[in-house]
């Protein structure tokens, strides 16, 4: 397999080299330069860990061979406190919802970075190379990453966060870490400006190259890879075609349901799910691509102006014309504004994918409803799925299986659970004395030079 950047100018890559580098050269993310089709189940009473080698190998072949993609993804795995690693639990008529919060982490975001960080010291040792990894997260990423590359004895990290916008649980989950190779730095902005500062020390090629820069954002391919994964295995359960409802924000957890489709899997179409930061709302439904200013909520992972990953597809709209691409984003960076033509949107938008958009009130309520109608708790980014799910659903309940993902677990949220419900969830046996854990992190203004330094000062 080969990739190719989606702004038309890096060189084409093979999959070891795509994993160090994250984003191109030319400021584009890199993309198979073929879809492979999906391979057929061996066994139908194969694992997790068997599928998933089964989906990721004519991505990552020749330079992870099957034996070796085997033992990372079962090391991986491992980790994951359900046995399914991703289990499905059925809330109504044709109505599911697909737990990816069993892991480390307590965030789907753990089902690919568990299994990154794992590649990254396969490869690094065979080249016998050590990398920095800069990354930003609006909450969940950054303790993932933290967890699974931690370990890592060829990586140092630096993991941007916004200062005051992400949970407790999250913010906790990166500061209190134990290891001399992993940072967390508190951002004086929102996510947007941590994940600008990333692209621009990406796109600084002096301080790239001294730094042997990589990524664990989406940017970065094997995330988007790992994650096509759990769409996969959860679509094959069924004799029907699904419908995958998807809170997202940087479009990363949904491109990643449309890659699947793409390579064979059984999706019928999707649903997306935000909070009162719309853009990909308002994209799908009234084709309005316009970035605002960010407003904090009780969802934090999706507030987000910008959805960096939706580039990938517009790729693909684009008829993998990079030139193209690298046009409309420049200008959609300038302006404000993105604008897709009509016969765009009839191939890739319409009747591929459905949204709708709940604020904080209406995700209280859905948390409210869920656990008086299901017995479930679910964290607010959950519930403005659910909530949309039971909008497109119908009054009689969806006529194919209708699959909601649950994104984190609510004990990551408990503040919003707890208001809605009156239950204050508890975190997990490992992570129970998480608030008595002593921080370590360090606030930086919203100055690309400013962390820059503090990047270079952590990491050597």
């Amino acid at each position: 397999m080969r990739y190719v950047s989606t702004r038309g100018r890096a060189p084409e890559l093979g999959f070891a080299e795509v994993l160090l580098a994250g984003l191109a050269d030319d400021g584009g993310l890199y993309v198979p330069a073929t879809w492979p089709q999906l391979a057929p189940r061996r066994s139908t009473s194969a694992g997790y860990v068997d599928r998933a080698v089964e989906v990721m190998l004519p991505f990552v072949e020749p330079d992870i061979d099957e034996i070796t993609l085997t033992h990372l993804c079962t090391e991986a795995y491992a980790t994951f406190r359900h046995p399914a690693v991703v289990p499905l639990v059925q809330t109504g008529a044709n109505q599911w919802v697909q737990e990816l919060f069993h892991g480390p982490t307590l965030a789907f975001k753990d089902v690919a970075l568990q299994l990154v960080g794992k590649m990254f010291d396969h490869v690094l040792a065979e080249r016998d190379q050590r990398i920095t990894i800069v990354g930003a997260t609006s909450g969940d990423t950054g303790s993932a990453a933290i967890d699974g590359v931690s370990g890592c004895d060829r990586v140092d990290m630096v993991i941007l966060y916004p200062l005051g916008r992400t949970s407790d649980v999250q913010r906790r989950q990166m500061t209190t870490v134990d290891a001399p190779n992993a940072h967390a730095v508190a951002v004086e902005g929102s996510f947007d400006d941590c994940q600008d500062l990333v692209k621009a020390m990406f796109n600084d090629a002096d301080f790239r190259t001294r730094n042997n820069l990589s990524a664990v954002n989406s940017i970065n391919w094997a995330r988007v890879m790992a994650q096509t994964v759990y769409y996969v295995v959860a679509a094959e359960t069924f004799a029907d075609p699904a419908t995958f409802v998807v809170p997202t924000g940087n479009f990363g957890n949904v491109l990643a349901g449309w890659i699947a489709r793409e390579i064979g899997a059984p999706i019928q179409d999707f649903v997306l799910a935000s909070n009162r930061n719309d853009i990909l709302t308002r994209f799908v439904n009234d084709s309005d691509m316009s970035s605002r200013p960010v407003e904090p909520s009780l969802s934090p992972s999706m507030d987000i102006a910008v959805s960096s990953n939706f580039e990938r597809l517009l790729f693909e709209m684009n008829d993998r014309d990079g030139g193209m691409t690298d046009e409309q984003l420049t200008r959609f960076r300038s302006t404000g504004r993105l604008d897709v033509e009509p016969d765009q949107r009839s191939a890739f938008i319409d009747g591929t994918f459905k949204a709708a958009a709940f604020d904080d009130d209406a995700t209280l309520a859905e948390i409210t409803r869920m656990r008086a109608e299901t017995g479930m708790l679910v964290d607010p980014h959950t519930a403005t799925a659910t909530a949309a799910a039971r909008l497109f659903g119908g009054p009689s309940g969806p006529t194919n299986p209708m699959i909601t993902l649950a994104t984190a677990h609510p004990a990551k949220f408990p503040d919003a659970v707890e208001k809605a419900t009156g239950e204050r969830p508890p975190l997990p046996d490992h992570l129970a004395d998480l608030f008595e854990r002593e921080e370590r992190t360090e606030t930086v203004a919203n100055d690309l030079h400013a962390v820059q330094a503090l990047v270079e000062r952590l990491t050597h």
